[in-house]
């Protein structure tokens, strides 16, 4: 086994398609070829993080965040972020970061934070935008059924909890090859009319590459006829942030004292008391100030998440409570997410489990 092959199962459980734009991700150090000694999953990658790798064997760290975020100008040890990368390459250890390709992950890191807190009827906050695309393309009749089954097969065709799903015309399409042509049906410099099918599919954008490959590969023309567009429907699968609800409403000094326990938390901060009970949850696991506002709209009745600032707890209006409680605190079962996730992947590399305190945040 190689670097690569643990990629594959981390890209195939969340693909970096799916990252946002202004972020990091993927393989930041290391040959992607090497062969896999170990892996170490952590939150964050620091000097001691390296060490605890050298110490398990493992040559792959798996990364939450991403230990080069911005440029790096010089490599002459002066940061934390330089001193990390070098002795990462001088004991030929590469560096993964999965960062918000997880947190976009209906099962990523807000899933995390609503199982531990033991929320219900869960679901994406805030959908992503423009993940759905749509094929559509022609093929003789008797050739539909294969070239169907070919583009499910592929990935194309899943809706929600269906699958296969597709829009089928019949018409007549025509075409004249031209002296450079080789038509597999008719004869070039002819003008040619085929009974056929319009074949319409959706699929989720990281699967293009995929689904072109099929119908190439699947259609008899020299020249198949398709196109591709991006759809705006919502796509309920993917997307940041979650709400969920507790089997149970609790008043909020229970609430606040419920998740400072099971998000192993000292400190809580919180917008003021409303006198409401609680039962709908919204969460962000780290920086989810941004999100205030979906989560007023969903109609949670607190919202938590992590970094806001003093401005921000304004942002309530008497509407919701606001918890922050604290950006690693929010982010912390991440890693176990992923141990798990590799462990029933991978069943014969040893997939280790930082031990390494990576919070640098302290409270007196």
């Amino acid at each position: 086994m190689i670097v690569q092959d643990v990629i594959n199962h981390l890209e195939d459980f969340a693909p970096l398609n799916y990252a946002e734009d202004f972020d990091n991700v993927g393989l930041l150090v290391g040959d992607k070829n090497e062969k896999l000694t170990g892996v170490l999953v952590t939150l964050d990658t620091l000097e001691a993080v390296v060490d605890e790798a050298i110490e398990n064997n493992c040559n792959l760290i798996v990364s939450f965040h991403p230990i080069i975020f911005k440029g790096l100008k010089k490599l002459t040890g002066k940061t934390y972020v330089e001193r990390v990368v070098l002795k990462a390459i001088k004991h030929n250890i590469a560096i993964y970061a999965i960062h918000t390709a997880l947190d976009n992950h209906v099962e990523g890191v807000n899933a995390m934070i609503c199982n531990q807190l033991g929320l219900v009827n869960t679901s994406i906050l805030i959908p992503q935008k423009s993940t759905i695309k749509k094929l559509i393309t022609y093929v003789p009749k008797q050739e539909a059924e294969a070239l169907r089954q070919a583009l499910f097969e592929a990935g194309a065709g899943q809706i929600g909890n269906y699958s296969d799903c597709s829009f089928n015309i019949e018409g007549t399409g025509s075409f004249n090859g031209n002296t450079n042509s080789n038509p597999s049906i008719g004869k070039k410099g002819e003008i040619h009319f085929e009974e056929e099918t319009q074949i319409s599919v959706t699929f989720a954008k990281h699967l293009e590459s995929k689904i072109l490959k099929a119908l190439f590969t699947s259609h008899s023309y020299e020249e198949v006829a398709y196109e591709i567009t991006t759809l705006e429907n919502t796509n309920q699968h993917i997307g940041i942030g979650m709400i969920g609800e507790f089997e149970s409403e609790m008043d909020e000094t229970e609430f606040l004292n419920y998740i400072k326990t099971k998000m192993n938390t000292a400190c809580v901060r919180h917008s003021e008391l409303l006198g409401k009970p609680i039962k709908k949850i919204a969460v962000l696991g780290g920086s989810g100030s941004f999100a205030i506002s979906n989560a007023k709209r969903a109609g949670a009745d607190a919202f938590i998440t992590a970094d806001l600032k003093y401005h921000d707890f304004f942002s309530a209006e008497n509407e919701i409570i606001l918890a922050d409680i604290g950006h690693f605190e929010s982010e912390q079962f991440t890693k176990n997410g992923l141990v798990a996730h590799l462990t029933k992947k991978i069943t014969n590399f040893a997939i280790v489990l930082s031990k390494t305190d990576t919070n640098p945040v302290k409270y007196f």
